[in-house]
C-alpha cells in the first residue's frame, strides 16, 4: 500500500511568515485594523519588551470605541493561542481550524516569540500535496465506524490494479458512519466502484475522468482565492 504524503516532516518553525509583523502592546486599536486590513488576517500576535502578550482580534477590537488608544488601555487580557516551534504542520491545522485563528503565533520552548503563521501561509504548504494536482479519481465511501479497515479498503483498490494516493477520514459528531475520501490513480473508477458495492460499501459520491481533477483543483483555487482577498 503506497501514499504519497506532504510536508511530513514539516514543523511550525519551517512555517514562519516573515511578511507578517507583531503588534507591540503601546500601538492603538487603529494601527491594529489598519495592519489587519494591509495583510489581510482578522488577528495579530501582540509584544511587550520583546515577550508574547496574546492575540488580538479584529472582532475583540471593533467590541471598542475608541480606536486611537493603546491596545494595553484597551485590553487588560488578550487570548495566548500558540504553537512551539516544534509542531507538526497538522497540530497547526488543528489549532487553527479548533479556535478559527488566521494568525497562530509560533514561540520557543521558555515562550520566547519566534513569529507567526498565517492560515494563507498553511494553505500554501498544503497545495504542495502531491495527490492534489496528480491525475487521478476521487471516491467517497460511507462505513460504519466498526466495520472500517483501511487495509481493506487498499486491497479492493489494488485488486483492480489501482493505488491509493491518499485518504482522508471524517468522523461526524453523534453519528456512527465515518467518511472516507480516497484519491485514487487512475481516473475510471468503474470498476472499482462495482467491487466496493459487491463487498457491500457504500460509495457516496465518486468524481471521474477530468472532473475528478477540475473539482479538486477549482475548490483549491477557490479557497486560496478566499484567503487572499
Amino acid at each position: 500500500m503506497e501514499f504519497h504524503t506532504f510536508a511530513w516532516h514539516m514543523r511550525a518553525v519551517d512555517l514562519l511568515s516573515e511578511e507578517i509583523p507583531p503588534l507591540l502592546h503601546t500601538d492603538s486599536g487603529s494601527k491594529a485594523m489598519l495592519w489587519m486590513d494591509e495583510f489581510k488576517v482578522s488577528h495579530l500576535p501582540v509584544l511587550k519588551h520583546g515577550n508574547f502578550v496574546g492575540l488580538i482580534s479584529e472582532s475583540a477590537i471593533l467590541d471598542h470605541l475608541n480606536l486611537d488608544e493603546s491596545l494595553d488601555s484597551l485590553f487588560q487580557h488578550l487570548p495566548r493561542p500558540y504553537v512551539l516551534d516544534s509542531a507538526h504542520l497538522y497540530d497547526i491545522l488543528l489549532k487553527m481550524s479548533h479556535e478559527k485563528l488566521t494568525v497562530l503565533p509560533i514561540l520557543r520552548e521558555k515562550e520566547e516569540y519566534l513569529g507567526c503563521v498565517s492560515v494563507y501561509s498553511v494553505m500554501s504548504e498544503i497545495s504542495n500535496f502531491g495527490s492534489l494536482r496528480e491525475p487521478g479519481g476521487i471516491l467517497v465511501l460511507e462505513i460504519n465506524a466498526i466495520d472500517y479497515s483501511l487495509a481493506q479498503i487498499a486491497q479492493i483498490v489494488e485488486s483492480n490494479q489501482c493505488k491509493i494516493l491518499s485518504a482522508y477520514i471524517t468522523s461526524h459528531e453523534n453519528s456512527s458512519i465515518t467518511e472516507v475520501t480516497l484519491k485514487i490513480n487512475n481516473s475510471n473508477l468503474s470498476s472499482i466502484i462495482r467491487t466496493f458495492e459487491r463487498y457491500d460499501y457504500n460509495v457516496k459520491a465518486a468524481y471521474q475522468d477530468k472532473d475528478a481533477e477540475d473539482d479538486l483543483l477549482t475548490r483549491f483555487e477557490t479557497l486560496m482565492h478566499f484567503m487572499k482577498f
